[in-house]
């Protein structure tokens, strides 16, 4: 019988480092990879990066937080592309297709805590760049918002907190912030924990809906878009909130929920009505996944004796036949098209209105002028 086992009691006790290798982190990390390589619209980026000409966060604490965003945002599509178990996603064929859904899941989970693990960086005032046990991987470091960067792109190291992750090794005087915030730089992961948690609600009730074809109201629409849209890019400014060096004081939240709205409600008009999108997630994908998009809402509100849409996606169709025929419906019949350009056209202008009163930010509305949906 092997005597390497009779020891093995002794070998843990005094065994101080981790066995887990950077090829064990490649491996586990290759659906995250995977769909990181693939670079989307890089929205929330750009919104970090507009943002950041009215608050000033630091270098070092606005590339930490893009990180988070970015590990997060990446993690919940691989999540995202199960649940409505989408074909492709930017274009590419979704990550559980090609790792498979259990591996994809893990991988998902795995990279929701290594957000949290970068979150401490933002509780500490030192920092250094000696490679620990558990953050000796830059598989994820540089990984920006909609987009997985090289190491030999974005830095070779990852950064590395001196203290521990909770943070419990400050002293009291270090956890003093002399800056009056409106959202004081304490208990951040608290901050991003609520986030989350809107986040899967939000993503429940569309599941929900979805799954026992419950039509919403167009408010209780916009409240579930409010808590799983706007939970990313609510993360990500109020980090830069509370890590902000001026306007400390003023509430951009508003400005974040109307613009994560508007997101959304463009995202849904565009899926059945942009060629590009055909190309990038598949022909009216929304409907093959018999999702309750803000369109097919108005459509099946408006005329509630009319099953049509509801019965269609029932049957979540993937050939071209009955989602032309509902797209015809919902552009002739309930004019639900003119009424969602409406919607984004006046929340396009309540954006630029309030960012306006807010001192004005060229970024900001260059990226809103990029939304703009054309007349077709």
């Amino acid at each position: 019988m092997p005597n390497k086992y009779d020891e093995l009691l002794t070998r843990l006790t005094n065994q101080t480092s981790s066995n887990w290798s950077k090829e064990h982190e490649l491996a586990l990390l290759e659906p995250f990879s995977y769909i990181a390589s693939n670079p989307g619209k890089k929205v929330r980026g750009k919104l970090i990066e507009a943002f950041n000409l009215w608050l000033n966060v630091p270098d070092e604490k606005l590339r930490v937080i893009v990180r988070v965003v970015g590990l997060l945002h990446n993690a919940s599509l691989l999540v995202d592309d199960i649940e409505d178990d989408s074909q492709l996603r930017r274009g590419m064929p979704v990550a559980h297709k090609i790792y498979g859904i259990p591996q994809t899941i893990n991988t998902a989970n795995y990279v929701y805590f290594l957000a949290y693990q970068e979150l401490a960086c933002l509780r500490h005032s030192s920092y250094d760049t000696t490679p620990s046990i558990h953050q000796d991987h830059d598989m994820y470091n540089g990984v920006t918002e909609d987009a997985g960067h090289s190491p030999s792109e974005c830095g070779s190291e990852p950064t590395v907190c001196k203290a521990s992750p909770l943070g419990h090794s400050r002293s009291r005087s270090q956890h003093m912030d002399p800056v009056e915030r409106l959202i004081p730089d304490r208990n951040l992961d608290l901050v991003v924990n609520a986030e989350l948690l809107s986040l899967h609600r939000g993503q429940g009730l569309d599941i929900f809906w979805r799954d026992h074809l419950q039509c919403p109201t167009e408010d209780e629409y916009i409240n579930m878009v409010k808590d799983k849209t706007g939970g990313l890019f609510r993360i990500a400014i109020k980090l830069m909130m509370a890590c902000a060096t001026t306007n400390t004081m003023v509430d951009y939240i508003p400005l974040v929920d109307l613009i994560g709205i508007y997101f959304q409600i463009r995202d849904d008009y565009m899926n059945l009505q942009s060629t590009q999108y055909t190309t990038h997630k598949g022909f009216a994908e929304d409907i093959s996944e018999g999702k309750f998009s803000f369109p097919i809402v108005h459509g099946v509100r408006s005329k509630p004796d009319n099953r049509q849409i509801l019965n269609v996606l029932q049957k979540r169709p993937k050939t071209p036949t009955l989602k032309i025929h509902t797209i015809s419906y919902l552009k002739d019949t309930t004019n639900s098209f003119e009424y969602t350009l409406a919607v984004c056209r006046s929340l396009e202008r309540q954006a630029r209105g309030e960012v306006q009163r807010l001192g004005g930010n060229g970024t900001l509305e260059a990226i809103l002028d990029s939304l703009i949906i054309e007349d077709s």
